[in-house]
């Protein structure tokens, strides 16, 4: 019985080596640290940082982010429902809508919240 795993310990050894020896060249043989002071220092587009990078991020950044997936599914999935359109018939045509139903939603969502107006 133990037999029948042999082939899969087998893979998983050599799995973990090749993962490890490729970090290995990739941290070590390849890329060699020679840290200085200008290359340790913390700056943002050549100048001082301004603030912490920890900051809490406005939830209109959200809002921005759910409303660019909303059009980009849309979309992905318009051009081709749209070739296929004379095969699917009715059925397609109410899915269609049913999904475009779901994303008008999403997009009055972001309308009630304020993610169109900008300051």
């Amino acid at each position: 019985m133990l037999e029948n795993y042999l082939p899969v310990l087998i893979f998983l050894v050599v799995g973990m080596m090749v993962g490890v020896g490729a970090m290995f060249v990739g941290g070590f043989v390849l890329a060699p640290s020679k840290p200085d002071a200008a290359k340790n220092s913390p700056f943002e587009c050549g100048f001082e940082a301004f603030e912490d990078a920890r900051v809490k991020f406005d939830v209109r950044y959200y809002l921005v982010a759910i409303l660019f997936i909303i059009f980009d599914l849309e979309i992905a999935f318009l051009f081709p429902w749209a070739v296929v359109l004379d095969k699917i018939g009715l059925f397609g045509i109410l899915a269609m809508g049913l999904f475009l139903g779901v994303l008008v939603i999403g997009f009055i969502y972001e309308w009630k919240k304020g993610a169109l107006e900008w300051e």
